[in-house]
């Protein structure tokens, strides 16, 4: 109900809008504005991990490799690579290739980049996603060879999906903290992708404009509209309101019942795609908090009995959503599903948490960070058992922080993997012993390492299959559901509905 009659307000202000024809917000001065609630304080993903971060990579900078909108693998800085060996990946690098700065991109570029990730002093919340790279090597000035740790299968993947290719010394001009360290996400980005950096103003706006020595056969196409403005508008009925009046050009995370009552509005297009995110709900089975409750298996399998994930996905979810099992998404190259699972049966739950010591249920701190609908959902069905959870609502980079601290107990959260088809980015990243690792189990460590050491796949599956299937028999998360996007945007803006929570808005024109 409070959804509709916020819908309703938006209308009512969208309406006052509409007595004079539409302007659409940006095709006047060549301006894609897209809006979310989040906050944007730097755009390098290097050092923040938001999907808008992701969003703005793609933007922003070029990578060896490239995954285009059908999910076919193309060079792109790179023109062809090739693996010596199984641990030895050599790349043969285009030639008159522009950095946003003017500097020509070559072989010592694509080395200081990784070299930079790599070293952990620096603090890349990429790290992991590199951590397979022993060393690169300057074989000549347009070729790079990429020296691996062990065998690992899915680094091509990951070579087009994660890392900013910067320039060589482009952390150097780093401002120092009042702490001594360098605050190397001050340093304003530079690649040598589609778009670069006009202005930015921290917790209002990013503008990027169109680079113009960007090269025009590549294959995330010459960008067809000038410059693309993101926007932190944090009421989502403002947001809502702005792209009715054609204020701004598009929005996500539309809420179901919402994106319903949008159809067939005048100006505003209506859209929805499946991603690589799922939800998840995760227990301090560690033990890092002074909440212990979640050391006990018995009460982590009997919050997983008390959610009704099938009832949160058909009420606000939508279709294709699917009920996870596993702490991956089903579509990743080795999450199977052939776990152990938690059929919704509240009785079960107060069952186990009486054998647990807590017949009369428990209060618990409880953090999410997004949809609080679904939040209260799962908070509304975790007391019919009896344990009562405070809900503690927080953006992400500080909710994420609070969890690598060791600071939460429980929560419910998402990811994206950065639209990384495969399991060593979702299960691969929440089960090696890092901060955010809620269960801290060197059994799983020990297989997911050995999983990720086999080249063969049906071996590597085999044996992250035994990773998943403790994590499952353990009940160390509750795994929910998998996203889908309903998209809102301007009628005037031919733009494609992505199946991976990447817009691409260099392929965007105006109609």
């Amino acid at each position: 109900m409070r959804r509709i009659r916020s819908l309703a307000a938006a209308l009512a202000v969208a309406t006052l809008g509409l007595a004079a024809p539409p302007a659409w917000a940006g095709k006047s001065t060549d301006t894609l504005i897209w809006a979310t609630d989040r906050e944007n304080p730097i755009a390098d993903g290097t050092f923040l991990n938001t999907r808008e971060n992701v969003i703005m990579g793609h933007m922003l900078f070029d990578r060896p490799l490239y995954f285009d909108e059908n999910r076919k693998l193309v060079p792109l800085l790179a023109t062809k690579w090739t693996w010596v060996d199984n641990k030895t990946l050599d790349f043969d690098l285009r030639q008159g290739v522009k950095f946003h700065n003017g500097k020509e991109f070559d072989a010592e570029d694509l080395k200081y980049s990784y070299e930079f990730i790599l070293d952990r002093k620096n603090g890349a919340l990429n790290f992991r996603y590199f951590s397979f790279i022993k060393s690169v090597e300057v074989l000549s000035k347009y070729k790079a060879r990429l020296n691996l740790k062990k065998p690992f299968p899915p680094a091509l993947i990951y070579l087009a999906s994660a890392a900013s290719i910067v320039p060589k010394g482009h952390y150097d001009s780093a401002p120092t903290r009042p702490d001594g360290k360098k605050d190397f996400g001050a340093v304003k980005p530079i690649g040598t992708g589609p778009y670069m950096i006009a202005d930015i103003k921290p917790g209002q706006y990013v503008l990027l404009k169109r680079f113009d020595a960007y090269r025009k056969d590549s294959p995330k196409g010459y960008p067809a509209i000038a410059n693309v403005k993101f926007r932190t508008i944090k009421d989502p009925n403002t947001r809502l309101a702005e792209l009715m009046t054609g204020a701004i050009d598009w929005i996500w995370d539309v809420p179901k019942d919402q994106a319903e009552r949008l159809k067939g509005h005048p100006i505003v297009t209506v859209g929805k795609g499946k991603t690589v995110r799922f939800a998840y709900v995760a227990m301090d089975a560690a033990g890092r908090t002074s909440t212990k409750y979640f050391k006990d298996k018995r009460v982590r399998q009997a919050v997983a009995h008390a959610i009704n994930r099938q009832a949160i996905v058909d009420a606000l979810v939508g279709k294709p959503s699917e009920v996870t099992h596993s702490p991956c998404h089903p579509d990743q190259v080795g999450c199977t599903q052939d776990v152990t699972r938690y059929a919704y049966d509240p009785a079960k739950a107060k069952k186990l948490l009486a054998e647990a010591g807590y017949p009369n249920g428990f209060s618990v701190d409880f953090y999410a960070y997004r949809e609080r609908e679904y939040a209260e959902a799962i908070i509304g069905d975790l007391a019919r058992v009896g344990i009562k959870a405070k809900l503690y609502f927080l953006q992400y980079s500080a909710l994420a922080k609070k969890v690598r601290a060791g600071e939460v107990p429980f929560t419910n959260m998402t990811w994206g993997s950065s639209s990384i088809l495969d399991v060593s980015a979702s299960a691969g990243h929440f089960f090696t012993g890092t901060g955010d690792d809620f269960a801290q189990d060197k059994t799983v460590h020990k297989l997911i390492a050995e999983a990720d050491g086999l080249v063969d796949p049906v071996k590597r599956a085999a044996v992250w299959k035994q990773a998943l299937q403790r994590i499952a028999a353990e009940a160390y998360w509750v795994p929910m559901f998998t996203y889908i996007k309903y998209f809102g945007y301007s009628k005037g803006l031919d733009f494609t509905v992505p199946n991976d929570e990447i817009p691409r808005f260099y392929k965007s024109k105006w109609k």
